[in-house]
This record gives structure tokens, C-alpha cells and sequence, in this order.
């Protein structure tokens, strides 16, 4: 993984969504369950998050948020995706969260191809999803979109070349997002372990050390100054 790091490092001028918004406007937030300031919200819904969220963007006059990577979060347990009697509770975020109230456009982060697409129905789950395939400098990873609007899964194409900076989805609102207040899910991936169309993007505690190096911080690439 080191390989891939130090490439990621010398990728300058990535952004993939709402490309007009500079980094200077974002805002760190922090979703965990060491969050003090949560404490006491009422937050159940996607509405009562996007509530929370647009207040959140409007005290700090930003406009976007962002966070998430190795995040103990309490917002998955509403869903048997990630809390069932079958399997270890899944409630550590493993992607990068870019948060704004609004069908914004989503670009490819590099150049690469379609690796696969899907629309992850479940409550809780990505909705639809675009999972792109990178190769630079002999070395292969993709990228993950999730929370995508329906309409962006029209006219894909797996293999389909994508440039970097191309607009390849819309922000999707919910519920058909996964019923979450709007916001990508983008997320690194090195080995796909033979998936497609959906990768996981909460994991275990179990399995947190491997899925740290199977993906990467995303913000190495998009270099978000918090």
C-alpha cells in the first residue's frame, strides 16, 4: 500500500463534487460516537440530519462537510445491513463523507474506466453506486460514489473510458439514497475481492485492520485542509 500512497501524495487537483466549491469552504464534521456535541440530539431521520447538517453548514458558513474515515459511528444500527444476529455489528466508516443539501454533480476523481455499477436498495445502503477502475504507473485501485441519484446509473457502461474531472453521477436525496440526508460516500478500494457494483463501506472492529489497508484514506488524494 505504500506504493499507492506515495503515488497519491503527487496527484494534484482532484475534487469530486461540486468542483466550483473550493476547499477553503468546507468544514470538518465529525459524526462519531466520542462527539460530545451530539449528545441529546434527537437525530433518527435522514430529515433530522439534514436539518442538523445545514445548521452545522450554516453556523461555520460553509458549504459542504466532510469526515468520516475510521469514524465509530452510532447511524448505522437502525439497519439490518450493518446490525443483525448473523454477523458482527458493522459500525466503523471506512470512506470519506462529503455532506450538502442539494443533487449536486459528482465527477471521477482520475482517469480510469467503469469497473461496475449497481443501485444498493436496502435501507441504510449506498443506493446507487458507480465503482470506477484506476491504472497509474503499473498500479491498479478504483474508486467508489455512493448515495447517487437514481438517473446516474443511465447509459453506463461497464469498461466505458472515464476522464478525470468528468461528470459521472448526481448526488441522489432520499430515500433513494439509503434514506440518509444527501452526501457522497467516495471511497478507496485496492482489491475489489472479485465484488462489483458494492464494496463495503462500514466494517467491524474485527476486520477494521485489514479494510485500513485494503482502503486507504481517501483524503490522501483529495487533500481536504480541515
Amino acid at each position: 500500500m505504500e506504493k499507492i500512497i506515495d503515488l497519491f501524495r503527487n496527484i494534484q487537483d482532484v475534487k469530486v463534487i461540486s468542483a466550483a466549491i473550493d476547499y477553503a469552504d468546507y468544514v470538518a464534521l465529525d459524526l462519531s460516537v466520542t462527539n460530545e456535541n451530539l449528545v441529546g440530539q434527537k437525530l433518527a431521520t435522514a430529515k433530522d440530519y439534514e436539518e442538523y447538517i445545514q445548521n452545522y453548514l450554516d453556523k461555520h458558513q460553509a458549504k459542504i462537510a466532510f469526515g468520516g474515515y475510521i469514524e465509530h459511528r452510532n447511524l448505522y444500527q437502525r439497519s439490518s445491513v450493518f446490525k443483525n444476529d448473523n454477523t458482527d455489528e458493522r459500525n466503523i466508516h471506512i470512506g470519506l463523507d462529503l455532506w450538502i443539501n442539494e443533487s449536486a454533480p459528482i465527477y471521477a476523481a482520475l482517469e480510469g474506466k467503469i469497473h461496475s455499477f449497481q443501485d444498493n436498495t436496502a435501507l441504510g445502503d449506498y443506493g446507487p453506486t458507480i465503482i470506477l477502475e484506476h491504472e497509474i504507473d503499473g498500479l491498479k485501485f478504483h474508486t467508489l460514489y455512493g448515495h447517487l441519484s437514481l438517473d446516474s446509473l443511465n447509459n453506463k457502461k461497464v469498461g466505458n473510458f472515464v476522464k478525470k474531472g468528468e461528470q459521472i453521477a448526481t448526488l441522489g436525496l432520499p430515500p433513494i439514497n439509503g434514506d440518509y440526508a444527501p452526501h457522497l460516500h467516495f471511497q478507496i478500494i485496492i482489491d475489489m475481492e472479485n465484488k462489483t457494483g458494492d464494496y463495503p463501506g462500514v466494517c467491524s472492529s474485527k476486520t477494521l485492520a485489514f479494510y485500513m489497508e485494503n482502503c486507504p484514506d481517501p483524503n490522501l488524494l483529495l487533500k481536504i485542509k480541515s
